[in-house]
This record gives structure tokens, C-alpha cells and sequence, in this order.
């Protein structure tokens, strides 16, 4: 790993962490480009190297929400075990199917989800700022981290998690930027247990596609050392940033991320239709 790649990818390496800690999500999105472009790697090299640093940026953010009381774990490993067989076949496909459809479908499931947790995070601020006035506001659904069970809801939460899992074998990301508007959407999860659950979800999902990937390519073990290091650090900061932040405000920066990721692949995807 030479001195300029150091200089350029360790940076990315926290602000993949800050990510992953804050918002339970959008850093492997940033991981692939960071080391194809930043570190010269090939894409599929790239894919299996981010599932990595994502891995260890989550196991580090996990420890950190664990600590606070904001994972749910019988949640979370159920809803990572429901997706390791869409995780097992992304990763088989990945190397045949061409990504640029997928890429711009995925964008715009992106866009709707986008909308979705900012209404939700706008009914809840408004909800919020009626309580403070004593004011009767429509009664919003529950949201105890957990408060809906799976079994309540079995076909959504298999097929959501069965996505998420094709997404992390398919692209090699972790999928908290799906995972998490699933748990808040669908099973009703404050955003910070959401944030916290998630990192399980990814370290499930991400052990199972780089066990898929095995023998499939050399990786660079020293950069991802390198990067990954500095992803466990930014993961760290990032779950003190959530713990001082309103879950309103996660919601909303975590809806703004997701807008942008949209527009961003987009743009990549659409023009090579």
C-alpha cells in the first residue's frame, strides 16, 4: 500500500465508520467506489474487500450500540438468517448479471423510501411539538424497539430480508441503508434501536457473502487492514454523534442520505441502459 493510496483511502475508511455508527447504513456504499477509484481495485476485487471493512466497522458500531441497550438481537438475527439465502445467490450472480437495470430499479426503491422515512420523520416531529403544546395529536403506531414481532408479519419481513440479502451478495454492500427504513417501517423500531438492530442484520449478511466469495479473488490485506481500522474508529465516533442526536434528526439525515445515494446511482446507472 503506498504512501498516496494511505493518504486517500484511510480517510474514506472513517467516513465509512461515521456512517455505519450514526446512521446504520450508507458507508458500504461509499466502500466499493472508495476502492475502485481511490485504491485502483478491480470492481469484483472491490465488492469483496468493502464486505470486510463493512464488516468491521458494524462488529464495532454493534458493540457500541450494544452497550447503550439499542440492539435488538432476536430481531436482528432472525431478519440477517432470513436473508442468507438471497445473499448466497447475489453472490453467485454477481459475476454474470449485468447491474446497470437493477442499478436504476434500485435507485428508485431508493427515492420511495427516501420519501417514505421523511413523512414519517415529519409525523413524528409534528406529534412530538403537539405533546410539548398539550395539544391531542393522531396517535402514531408503536414504536418500542421490537414492538411488532416478526411472526406478525412474516411474508413482508422474509421478502425484505431476502432483498437485503441479494443486495449484500449481489453489490457488495451491507444493506443497512434497506435494512434500516425495514425496521422502522415495517417493524415499528425507534430510529436508534433501528440504527443499532441494523449492525447485526450486516455483520450476518456480510460474514455469509464473503464465506459465498471464498477462493474467488486475492484481496489486499494490508490496505483493508488499513481501511478497516479507520472504519472502526469512524464507527465509534458515529454512535456517539447518534446517542447525542434526536431520533427525529437520524430519521431525517438518514432519509436526506438515502435521497442522494438515489440521485448518485441514478446517474450512474441510467446512462448505460
Amino acid at each position: 500500500m503506498s504512501v498516496l493510496i494511505a493518504v486517500t483511502a484511510l480517510p474514506c475508511g472513517l467516513l465509512i465508520g461515521l456512517l455505519l455508527g450514526a446512521l446504520g447504513g450508507g458507508g458500504s456504499i461509499l466502500a466499493v467506489p472508495a476502492l475502485v477509484y481511490v485504491a485502483g481495485q478491480s470492481p469484483h476485487t472491490a465488492t469483496a474487500g468493502a464486505l470486510v471493512v463493512v464488516a468491521v466497522g458494524a462488529v464495532t458500531g454493534l458493540a457500541c450500540h450494544a452497550a447503550a441497550g439499542r440492539v435488538r438481537w432476536s430481531a436482528g438475527a432472525a431478519f440477517g438468517t432470513l436473508g442468507t439465502a438471497g445473499t448466497y445467490l447475489g453472490s453467485r450472480w454477481s459475476a454474470a448479471a449485468e447491474p446497470a437495470v437493477l442499478m436504476a430499479a434500485f435507485a428508485g426503491l431508493m427515492c420511495a423510501v427516501a420519501v417514505a422515512l421523511l413523512l414519517r420523520s415529519l409525523r413524528e416531529r409534528r406529534a412530538a411539538q403537539a405533546a410539548r403544546a398539550g395539544v391531542a395529536s393522531e396517535p402514531l403506531p408503536p414504536l418500542p424497539g421490537g414492538a411488532v414481532p416478526l411472526r406478525s408479519r412474516p411474508v413482508r419481513v422474509t421478502a425484505t430480508a431476502s432483498a437485503v440479502g441479494l443486495l449484500t451478495g449481489f453489490f457488495g454492500v451491507g444493506g443497512g441503508f434497506v435494512v434500516v427504513p425495514a425496521l422502522t417501517l415495517v417493524l415499528g423500531m425507534e430510529m436508534p434501536v433501528a440504527v443499532g438492530t441494523s449492525l447485526l442484520v450486516i455483520v450476518i449478511n456480510s460474514g455469509t457473502a464473503l464465506a459465498t466469495r471464498a477462493g474467488t479473488g486475492v484481496l489486499d490485506w494490508p490496505l483493508l487492514a488499513g481501511v478497516a481500522a479507520c472504519t472502526a474508529l469512524g464507527s465509534y465516533a458515529g454512535n456517539r454523534l447518534a446517542a447525542r442526536l434526536p431520533p427525529q434528526v437520524l430519521s431525517a439525515a438518514f432519509a436526506s442520505l438515502v435521497a442522494v445515494l438515489a440521485v448518485a446511482l441514478a446517474a450512474t446507472a441510467v446512462p448505460r441502459l
